[in-house]
């Protein structure tokens, strides 16, 4: 990524300024922003938790791992759009929370943020570490500093535009290994090799040990309380992303034209990998753990093993060998890789301009921004580092910290909202708001845990399906009717047009004259350009949003009620054919969504 970074600036003229290390100087196209939004959604708890959920819950759990998780990228497009519409200058969205509502709010969007994004990127650390700790025999410790290493050296020279490139690389890799390991579970493979071989073992699997609360036991029913609330868990957890900035930077890094397609597309393929992966290996799993064939025969995977997220190279070593080993530390190595590089730009975007700018060094040239970039990415990677070994020597394991960073952070995802969509909403409303939702939704969290555990409060009673749901859902819901009240009480009357006068562009042209270049725009004057370009858009963005609104609501509507509800309530156990049906269509969706992400961007140029 190095090498690239400097051929593009020696051949393109691509200079790294603090406006392209942060935004990329707005230009992705819909392809690349497609391969950017499912790398970065794709940490290695997606593919280890969604494969652990599938081989305790059954077809269930793999469904709602991809369901519950992927309707948030959808939703997100619509505020992407907004964003584009209204503030077009801003290089984070904190940077237009505190110009509409000052310092006290803005530091606290800023802590919500942060908080998520540490909790996401030590949590891709301790998973990725943990796997590739077993299956190559290296420290821990020292895989979780190796990690990060080399995308901090290549995130400081190349910004957002070597992290969409990395993406890029990255997803392709994952979807070509995915597709790999389908092919060998469901056609070559000598100990499955069809779905109706691992149907067969899958309802063996039932009878000698059946899934609590899934219908007659089944792991091939929809009918799973477990399953659903897991899907309430996801949902949950994957509104928290929202809060981490590392996804509204790659929509700032987007041309306006290119952003709702770009966001759709992503969202659809990232539902390919978790669902497909999870219907594969998680599947796989569960029906060999009773043969000969499987690594650990004929002691079953012990609980220590599950939560260390063994389920998915287990399964994929009895398979292949020390190929599927190898294959599945080439995927977790390119997911959690870029996934951290999207934390690292989207972390020190926020202390250059959030921090730095606003309160360090108003007049901060685009020189200085730059360096404190650096600062924060080197900080970053330090901060991550030492605190992800901390909580992998305490014994957090990765299910955990996903789930449960939502409780605290998605009562930020309706203020968020309002603060976009909604004039009157007030820096009371968000302040209060937010602050009085978190302490209700730890509160019924731990609450209900102890309830259901005779007021035994730890890791075991606290990770409870039950407990997650109640947390994270109440962390959305709750604020949805809060927050209005409060607006009701203090409400204010904003002016949209605030953020295109307030909010200026970086003066590069001292590093822009160090390379040659003096036509280049920068500061005001770029500043009254994409205003201006944006003025013109407005009624196509206008449009766009509308339309994301449709397809949000259409998609969320089939992802969460018209499929799996139904599923549900009919009680229906998958009979032969249908489980053949059901795998012939994830194929077809891993297979398009791999051949999109891989093609378009090309096609893009």
């Amino acid at each position: 990524m190095v090498t690239t970074t400097y051929l593009l600036e020696k051949f393109r003229g691509e200079v790294q300024t603090s406006e392209m290390l942060m935004t990329g100087n707005r230009s992705m196209k819909t392809g690349l922003i497609s391969a950017a939004v499912v790398s970065g959604w794709t940490i290695g708890s997606t593919l280890l938790l969604s494969c652990t959920t599938a081989y305790q819950l059954g077809v269930s759990g793999s469904y709602w791992y991809g369901a519950g998780a992927c309707v948030q990228i959808i939703v997100f497009s619509v505020a992407a759009i907004e964003i584009k519409r209204k503030a077009p200058t801003t290089h984070t969205y904190q940077e237009i929370v505190r110009v509409r509502y000052g310092k006290a709010t803005h530091l606290l969007s800023c802590a919500y943020s942060f908080f998520q994004q540490i909790c996401y990127s030590t949590n891709l650390l301790i998973n990725g570490s943990s796997i590739i700790a077993n299956l190559t025999g290296i420290n821990r410790d020292a895989s979780i500093v190796i990690l990060p290493f080399f995308v901090t050296i290549y995130t400081l020279f190349g910004g957002i535009k070597a992290t969409f490139i990395s993406d890029y690389v990255h997803t392709v890799i994952i979807f070509i290994i995915l597709l790999m390991f389908i092919f060998v579970t469901y056609a070559t493979s000598d100990k499955l090799g069809s779905p109706g071989a691992l149907y067969d073992l899958l309802v063996i699997a039932a009878k000698e040990e059946p899934v609590a609360k899934n219908h007659e036991g089944s792991y091939l029913t929809m009918t799973s309380v477990n399953g659903g609330l897991f899907g309430l868990v996801l949902l949950g957890a994957g509104f928290a992303a929202a809060s981490d900035s590392q996804l509204m930077q790659k929509a700032l890094a987007a041309d306006p034209k290119y952003v709702l397609k770009g966001y759709i597309i992503g969202g659809l393929s990232w539902f390919a990998i978790p669902f497909a992966l999870a219907t594969t290996l998680g599947l796989a799993c569960r029906g060999l753990e009773n043969t000969s064939s499987f690594p650990t025969y004929p002691n079953k995977l012990s609980t220590q093993q599950i939560n260390d997220g063994l389920v998915m190279p287990i399964a994929a070593y009895a398979l292949l060998g020390k190929i599927g080993g190898g294959g599945v530390l080439t995927m977790i190595f390119m997911a959690c890789t870029s996934a951290y590089s999207s934390e690292v730009v989207a972390v020190s975007s926020t202390l250059s301009h959030d921090i730095y700018k606003a309160y360090i060094n108003p007049k901060a040239s685009g020189k200085q921004l730059v360096l404190a970039s650096h600062s924060g990415v080197i900080g970053f990677f330090i901060v991550c580092s030492a605190l992800a070994i901390g909580l992998a020597h305490a014994g957090f394991d990765v299910s955990f910290i996903t789930t449960v960073s939502g409780i605290v952070v998605n009562v930020n995802i309706v203020p968020m909202a309002c603060t976009l969509f909604w004039k009157r909403m007030s820096a009371f409303a968000y302040i209060v708001g937010t602050v009085v939702s978190t302490c209700v939704s730890l509160s019924i969290w731990i609450g209900y845990a102890a309830s259901q555990a005779d007021n035994v409060v730890n890791l075991t009673t606290l990770s409870t399906y039950d407990a997650l749901a109640a947390g994270n859902t109440l962390a959305v819901f709750f604020p949805a009717i809060f927050v209005p009240i409060l607006v009701l009480i203090k409400p204010a009357n904003f002016d949209w047009e605030i953020w295109k006068t307030d909010i200026q562009q970086a003066d590069d042209s001292e590093i822009n004259e160090e390379h040659g270049l003096t036509n280049i725009l920068s500061g005001e004057r770029l500043t009254e350009k994409i205003v201006s370009e944006e003025r013109e858009k407005d009624g196509f963005l206008k449009r766009q949003r509308n339309i994301g609104f449709a397809c949000t609501a259409f998609l969320i509507f089939f992802f969460l009620v018209i499929f799996p509800l139904p599923m549900y309530g009919s009680k229906y156990i998958f009979t032969r054919w249908f489980f053949t049906g059901w795998v012939v269509v994830m194929f077809i969706w891993a297979f398009i969504a791999s051949s999109v992400i891989t093609l378009l961007p090309i096609w893009d140029g």
